[in-house]
C-alpha cells in the first residue's frame, strides 16, 4: 500500500498473478527461456480476484493498493485461481490495509448427480456445472459460472454449498488474523464527504429522480446527468472540490438507480426487469472474411470475423494447467472509438482479454 493518489476518482487497486514455472518443474517455453507478460489464464484470475475484494475497501480509501500472487507449487490437477483468492483475501485481512474482509470462494462441479467441491482439471472436463462462488460472512457477492444446461435447484444448490464452504475457510481467516493481524491504518477518505452529500441531496431533491424518469433514451439521460452535475458543481464550488462535489452526485445517482428498480421496477435505460434489449443479427458481410457476423442488442453492436486454420495453426498454451494447445480462440478488440473516446492503441489490455 503507498500514499493516496490525490485528483482521482477511483480506487487504485492493481491485482496481479506470477506464474512461475518453477512451481510445476519446468523452463519457460520463450525464447530467452524466462517468464514474459502474463498469460491470458493469469489475466482472468487477477480479474476474478478483483471483482470480489473491490467492494471491501472503505469508501473514500484512495490510496494505491497492488497485490500479487504468486505460484510457488503446483501439482497441474487443481486450477490455481481458488487458491489465490483464498490467499488474497488471507494477506488484505492479516496487514494493515483498511479492509472489510475477509471472504472465500469455492469452486463446484456436477459430475453424475454429484457434487464435487474445488474439481480438479480432469473433473471440470466431465462436469456439467462450473461455478466459482465468493461470499463475506453476510452473503454471496459474486459468481462466476459456465454450465451446460442444468436444472436450476442444482445450480441453487452448488451456490448453497459453495457458501458454507466459503464460512469455514473464513472462520479460518479469521482465526489467523487473531494470531498474526496488524492494526488497520487509519487514513482520510478522498472524495467520500458525508457533509458533500447531504448537502447535494438538499439542492437536487428529487431532480435525478425525474431526470431518469423523463429522459427518452440513454444519450438523453446522460445529458440530463451531466447538466445536473455543473449545475451542482456551480452551486458548492466555494464548499468543496470539484471531485468530492463529483463523489456524492455519483452516490445519490446510486441511490435514486436503486430507487428507481426496486420502486418503479424500471431500470436505467427504461426496460422492465423481465425486459431484454432489441436483438437483431445479420451474416457474411465481409467478403473475403470466412465468416462474418454483426450482432445488435439495444445500442451495442458487435462484428465478428472468423478464420479458418489448419491443425497446424492450433495456439500452444505455456502456462501451469494440463492444457498444451488450443483450437478455439476469441480475440476481442475494444477499440476507444467505440464509447466516442480517445486512447491506446496495442496490444490488447486486461480488460479485452479478460472479456
Amino acid at each position: 500500500m503507498s500514499t493516496p493518489r490525490q485528483g482521482i476518482d477511483f480506487f487504485p487497486l492493481t491485482v496481479d498473478l506470477e506464474e512461475r514455472h518453477y512451481a510445476i518443474g519446468q523452463i519457460p517455453g520463450s525464447f530467452f527461456r524466462r517468464e514474459g507478460r502474463p498469460t491470458t489464464q493469469a489475466i482472468l484470475t487477477c480479474r476474478l480476484i478483483d471483482r470480489p475484494i473491490r467492494p471491501l475497501f472503505p469508501k473514500g480509501f484512495k490510496n494505491e493498493v497492488q497485490v500479487i500472487a504468486t505460484t510457488l507449487s503446483s501439482d497441474k490437477e487443481t486450477p490455481l485461481d481458488i487458491l489465490a483468492l483464498n490467499g488474497v483475501s488471507t494477506a488484505l485481512s492479516i496487514s494493515n490495509i483498511p479492509f472489510h474482509g475477509p471472504l472465500a470462494a469455492t469452486r463446484m462441479g456436477y459430475i453424475d448427480g454429484d457434487f464435487i467441491v474445488n474439481p480438479t482439471y480432469e473433473q471440470l472436463n466431465e462436469s456439467l456445472l462450473d461455478i466459482v462462488v465468493a461470499s463475506t460472512k453476510d452473503g454471496v457477492s459474486m459468481m462466476e459460472a459456465g454450465a451446460t444446461e442444468i436444472d436450476e435447484d442444482i445450480v441453487y444448490e452448488a451456490i448453497e454449498i459453495a457458501h458454507q464452504t466459503n464460512q469455514e475457510i473464513i472462520n479460518l481467516q479469521e482465526d489467523f488474523v487473531k494470531i498474526a493481524g496488524k492494526e488497520k491504518s487509519e487514513f482520510t477518505p478522498i472524495g467520500h464527504d458525508p457533509e458533500a452529500i447531504e448537502k447535494s441531496r438538499s439542492i437536487l431533491g428529487d431532480q435525478i429522480y425525474q431526470a431518469l424518469c423523463d429522459a427518452s433514451d440513454q444519450d438523453e439521460m446522460r445529458e440530463k446527468l451531466k447538466d445536473l452535475e455543473e449545475g451542482l458543481k456551480t452551486d458548492l464550488e466555494e464548499d468543496f472540490e470539484s471531485n468530492v462535489i463529483s463523489g456524492a452526485f455519483e452516490e445519490l445517482l446510486d441511490e435514486q438507480f436503486r430507487l428507481r428498480i426496486l420502486k418503479d421496477g424500471v431500470r436505467p435505460d427504461g426496460r422492465g426487469l423481465k425486459e431484454i434489449r432489441h436483438l437483431s443479427a445479420d451474416v457474411s458481410l465481409l467478403p473475403r472474411a470466412h465468416g462474418t457476423g454483426l450482432f445488435n442488442r439495444g445500442e451495442t453492436q458487435i462484428l465478428g470475423v472468423t478464420t479458418l486454420g489448419s491443425s497446424g495453426d492450433a495456439q500452444k498454451v505455456d502456462n501451469l494447467s494440463p492444457e498444451t494447445s488450443k483450437k478455439f480462440m476469441l480475440h476481442y478488440n475494444f477499440p476507444p472509438y467505440s464509447v466516442g473516446e480517445t486512447g491506446r492503441v496495442g496490444s490488447p489490455g486486461r480488460r479485452e482479454v479478460g472479456h
